[in-house]
């Protein structure tokens, strides 16, 4: 799996892992926040919350166009500081007022920018590792390994925000001010991202790109202007589907974290339990990993020796923590953000693996087959959302005695629904988002490739501006009726992917 791969894969992904690790401990906790910090109702914070997402993925067109021109390293550097100074904004509390709210909207609008510095043109950069023959047939295992890299550091997010939280609120901080210290998280996770990037340039650095180079590169663009069309055609049909998408999956850090907040059970015991703790996740991405390279045809023996002891230790860690339980433990609703990320770290080698075999078939899906499929997993994992949902109460909010609006719990809906879901949509996730990552860098024109890298971010802001309508949906729609619109949104999503496959393949030839 990680075999005949550029080392510089491996830098580059651990940067973006350090950076992707104090986003979503920001992310895990912000909705809530906003709810309890400035006691908005469900739809304000939700406008807030995804126009906030909408800035950081639309911000990348920005950064492609000034990294086409001035070059990706410089950018990628930028961002990190832009976006340092930004969580630094967000970690200072300044109360519920409204120095407040315009401290808050500053920080929010630096870390926008120095993302959309930052993200695109770093996976600019990776794909440009894979122009050179030898590496040519990796392309989309390794934005794979990438995407899973990025998850890596999302999977420790939720378990960090909430812990850090808890410290702070033993130090005599009251709830909403201990939020501040979450964010903080995130500056320390930064200065570790520049410091892999520095360390580790010499690997990447031929891809960093610059004006001299990018003038160069223009005389190799040996595409027609009839083949410059076919692809720009299909790159903005894939953009267009994938706005849908994300619509719907980032629902986790809304309308799912409100249904984990008010309707699902606070609590959980027994082998359940064990599924809160992030080091238990830990152990079984261990077993994964260790059992596939036991399995494979290339590991040495001793190699195979090491992968055995890692999974008899890894088994050990877990019967021991199931002997340790005692009791209930109790659930905050930011932890289910971590299922995601655990699915995608864990179910990557399996997807990888079953892709390479049907590869060695012939049998491989094109990526924008696989794409319409991750539409159709996820309107599955809506539909169980829906199924289970149907003689629930409308979700409610009240007013807490502290004045601010808070949710009601209104229900005890068994932890393992949202768990499932979340496996669900992680299916759908792996088959659309690195598959959609490595069709843009594959298909866009060689002197458009920071421009359509952005343009693919610029989709996935807009569905992320969209992510709101759940949050106005929260409240005047049955429950069951919520997870409905987002289920018919995947399946018409799916049908017009479908519809246009034959001109999404041709652009790829």
């Amino acid at each position: 799996m990680f075999k005949g791969q550029p080392k510089g894969l491996f830098a580059l992904a651990l940067a973006n892992t350090g950076e992707r690790f104090g986003y979503y401990t920001m992310i895990a906790v912000f909705a809530l926040f906003l709810r309890a910090n400035f006691g908005l109702d469900p739809g304000t914070a939700g406008l807030i919350y995804s126009s906030f997402l909408m800035l950081v993925y639309f911000l990348p067109l920005v950064g492609g166009i000034l990294a086409d021109k001035f070059g990706f390293g410089k950018m990628v550097t930028a961002g990190i500081i832009i976006m340092f100074f930004g969580y630094l904004l967000l970690s200072i509390p300044l109360g519920s007022g409204t120095m407040a709210l315009i401290g808050m909207i500053a920080a929010l609008l630096l870390i926008g920018f120095g993302t959309g510095l930052f993200k695109g043109n770093l996976q600019v950069m990776v794909g440009d590792l894979y122009n050179e023959p030898q590496f040519a047939a990796k392309r989309d295992a390794g934005f794979s390994l990438f995407y899973m890299a990025i998850n890596i550091g999302a999977l420790f997010a939720p378990t960090a925000a909430i812990k850090i939280r808890e410290w702070a609120i033993s130090l005599g901080f009251d709830g909403n001010a201990a939020y501040h210290f979450s964010f903080a998280v995130a500056c320390v996770s930064l200065i570790v991202s520049i410091a892999i990037y520095y360390a580790f340039r010499s690997w990447f650095k031929h891809v960093e790109g610059g004006a001299k180079k990018d003038k160069k590169e223009e005389i190799v663009d040996t595409l027609t202007p009839e083949q410059t069309r076919k692809r720009m055609v299909a790159l903005f049909l894939v953009f267009a589907v994938v706005i849908f998408f994300w619509m719907s999956f980032h629902q986790n850090g809304l309308t799912l974290t409100y249904f984990a907040d008010e309707f699902t059970a606070r609590s959980s015991e027994g082998i359940q339990s064990m599924a809160f703790n992030v080091w238990n996740l830990v152990a079984v991405i261990a077993i994964v990993y260790a059992l596939f390279s036991i399995f494979d045809k290339e590991t040495s023996g001793k190699g195979m020796y090491i992968s055995l002891g890692v999974v008899i230790a890894a088994v050990a860690f877990l019967i021991w923590q199931y002997h340790r339980l005692s009791g209930p433990i109790e659930v905050s609703a930011p932890i289910f953000q971590h299922f995601n990320p655990f699915y995608v770290v864990a179910l990557t080698p399996v997807s990888m693996a079953i892709f390479g075999s049907l590869a060695k078939k012939g049998k491989e899906p094109s990526a924008p087959r696989k794409i319409a499929y991750g539409m159709l997993v996820a309107a599955v994992a809506f539909g169980l959302m829906m199924f289970f949902s149907i003689g629930l109460p409308h979700p409610e909010t009240v007013m807490g005695p502290d004045g601010q609006l808070v949710g009601k719990h209104v229900a005890d809906v068994t932890p393992n629904l949202l768990i499932s879901v979340y496996l669900i949509l992680t299916f759908g996730e792996l088959l659309l988002s690195p598959m959609g990552i490595s069709f843009v860098s594959k298909v866009a024109p060689p002197k458009y490739k920071g421009m359509m890298m952005g343009m693919w971010f610029v989709a996935t802001a807009l569905g992320n501006f969209l992510v709101q309508v759940g949050g106005h949906l929260w409240g005047p729609l049955p429950l069951w009726a919520v997870w409905a619109v987002f289920l018919g949104v995947c399946v018409i999503s799916a049908i017009f992917m479908f519809s246009m496959m034959k001109k999404l393949e041709d652009a790829t030839r």
